[in-house]
């Protein structure tokens, strides 16, 4: 789907045939795990994160697990993805959610979403882009949303800057995932290995953090 997406030009008009294709049981998405991502777990108990009542926003929030776990934990979550059939499944999986589920595209956000959530969150999104312009404007975007005194944190696949980007999903190299917080203080960088990945894959797990002045 995603390499006649790009022949045809259109190189992110993938994910909602593949969603609609995952709803009906005829596809496989990799990424939906049913479960919320373990590093933003483990990063937010290790940070002792509290939301509360304070902004967050979820970026491709494929069927909500995520932003689910950041509403549990007292934030007022936007969370968006550019499939609509993916909105569609959160409001059917969560229907009760307090999370404001909308459809929305990364590289032409609203505008009201401009340095207003205190905390980012983005996984798996950026990978997914096309290495080139339209990765590098996805991840200029991300620290376009964090507010004064706000975080971003970013989960993506790693590889070294000199490592070729191989296939999809294409690991950030260094410079890329320094891309996402452009603008923004690092906070907390590390590489991790992901074990429930079979063979273990390389991850970033990153943050960023506006000044408050």
């Amino acid at each position: 789907m995603a390499a006649e997406a790009a022949a045809a030009g259109t190189p992110l008009a993938w994910f909602e045939p593949l969603y609609r294709a995952g709803a009906r049981g005829e596809a496989t998405i990799p990424w939906a795990k049913r479960v919320p991502s373990p590093f933003l777990l483990a990063w937010a108990d290790e940070h002792g994160l509290a939301g509360d009542g304070r902004r967050a926003l979820v970026v491709g929030c494929g069927l909500g697990d995520d932003a689910e776990a950041l509403a549990a934990r007292g934030f007022a979550v936007v969370a968006f993805d550019l499939a609509p059939a993916a909105v569609g499944e959160c409001a059917e999986r969560f229907p009760a959610s307090t999370v404001d589920y909308v459809v929305g595209d990364l590289l032409d956000p609203p505008d009201r979403w401009r340095q207003a959530f205190d905390l980012v969150f983005e996984a798996n999104t950026v990978q997914v882009l096309p290495v080139g312009p339209v990765r590098a404007a996805g991840a200029a975007r991300l620290a376009t949303f964090v507010a004064p005194g706000g975080r971003l944190l970013v989960v993506a696949r790693a590889r070294d800057e000199d490592d070729p980007p191989g296939e999809l999903p294409w690991p950030l190299a260094p410079s890329e995932l320094a891309a996402c917080g452009g603008g923004l203080v690092p906070e907390h960088h590390a590489e991790v290995a992901d074990h429930d990945e079979d063979p273990p894959v390389r991850r970033w797990v990153a943050s960023f953090r506006r000044s408050a002045g």
